[in-house]
């Protein structure tokens, strides 16, 4: 019999690879010896906060966590989850029942149409977005509904454009907010407005918070779940990646309805084994900083996103600065197309951004920019792009 890798259809089905001719031309240009600043990747440049590494040195010694942690976290890790919602949001939590820990929140958002969604089944997607909300619904036999999020709207889904029909075939619909690619945060009343129609039509909201921590002007994001019915039709995401510079440590956890957080955390029992319960008592101290860790980290972002802003701006792009995250969603020149604006800060001046259309159709004519390198990094990147004239009309 003849062996064939033959990949399955839902594979198949999954979007081209964009960035691959990106990653192809970055590597061609650091092969010429080019000096490359990447600002292409939401990646943390500066490292774990020391007390965390430390309480994980010591955690690491301790025998009884090196055999296998529970799916759900250990209840210590869950309580610390709850204690920080109430004191950051006001939320009330039962660690027991309304808190789930996840190997990153990426792990969870992706397994979580595989608990609700049958073949046929519609989730609610906001486009441009992050692609595994796309991704795991297809991986579950489900179809797709974007909900477009344009600059005319604030980035955020006119919920009342949604068709009756779609509404009653829908599970699930996926939010994020702060949002990632375009930095914008969601007033008040949308979130009211989400949890209308979620009661009305009975689906679940599915929040993804990961930037709520990377604010700025203290303007602090509020939490899904501090509205009122919220917790009654959804639950939130949340990671520890760019809150404590955690990205390569994997923990992040899910909280709200107990009924949502059962059934994913039925697909994790079957699926995986749990976070490294070293990792969890790391992530009890990083919950438990004082807030001048966070005030440091914050202060340093800001200071990237008012450079970068203004001189992006002075460059000839148009960019409305984020009020969380720490991306740039920059509108590039009429006429111009996102992956072309992309591989011409690559090739003229050796700088990485992503293309907006990357994240979904209604992201092209964009390019987002991460805040992930210094301060003197970043002037110098604008500099290039300004001696290049990449984005100044021409005459």
């Amino acid at each position: 019999m003849d062996f064939r890798a033959k990949w399955s259809q839902r594979i198949k089905s999954l979007p081209p690879y964009l960035f691959a001719r990106i990653d192809e031309k970055k590597r061609e240009a650091m092969a010429k010896g080019m000096d490359i600043i990447n600002l292409g990747i939401g990646d943390p440049d500066t490292p774990t906060l020391p007390p965390i590494v430390e309480a994980a040195r010591i955690a690491l010694g301790r025998p009884e966590h090196h055999q296998y942690p529970s799916y759900e976290g250990m209840l210590s890790f869950r309580e610390s989850i709850a204690h920080w919602y109430k004191k950051r949001f006001l939320v009330d939590l039962d660690p027991h029942t309304e808190v789930l820990g996840l190997i990153g929140s990426k792990e969870g958002i992706g397994h979580m149409p595989l608990a609700f969604i049958d073949p046929g089944d519609t989730v609610l997607v906001p486009e441009p977005g992050y692609p595994v909300y796309h991704a795991g619904t297809l991986f579950a036999g489900g179809e797709t509904y974007y909900m477009p999020i344009l600059e005319s709207n604030g980035f955020l889904p006119d919920l009342s454009a949604i068709p009756d029909s779609v509404y009653r075939r829908t599970k699930i619909m996926f939010i994020n907010y702060p949002n990632n690619p375009t930095g914008a945060v969601a007033p008040d009343s949308f979130f009211a407005e989400v949890i209308e129609k979620a009661t009305k039509y009975g689906f679940i909201v599915a929040h993804d918070a990961a930037y709520s921590e990377i604010y700025f002007d203290g303007n602090a994001p509020k939490s899904f779940l501090s509205f009122p019915g919220a917790k009654e039709v959804g639950i939130e995401f949340h990671s520890l990646s760019k809150t404590f510079n955690m990205t390569g440590w994997r923990v992040g956890f899910a909280v709200g309805n107990a009924s949502v957080l059962a059934g994913l955390g039925k697909i994790k029992s079957n699926m995986d084994s749990g976070i490294f319960q070293a990792l969890q008592e790391a992530s009890i101290a990083a919950m438990a900083l004082p807030d001048f860790w966070m005030e440091n980290l914050r202060s340093m972002y800001q200071e990237r996103r008012d450079v970068l802003v203004s001189g992006l701006r002075t460059a000839g792009l148009r960019v409305i600065p984020p009020g969380a995250s720490f991306y740039l969603w920059a509108g590039i020149p009429a006429g111009m197309k996102s992956e072309e604006a992309s591989l011409a800060l690559l090739s003229r001046t050796g700088i990485v951004a992503t293309p907006g259309n990357g994240f979904g159709i209604s992201g092209e004519g964009y390019v987002r920019f991460a805040l992930t390198v210094d301060t003197p990094r970043l002037k110098e990147a604008i500099d290039r792009i300004v001696n290049e004239g990449l984005f100044t009309p021409k005459n």
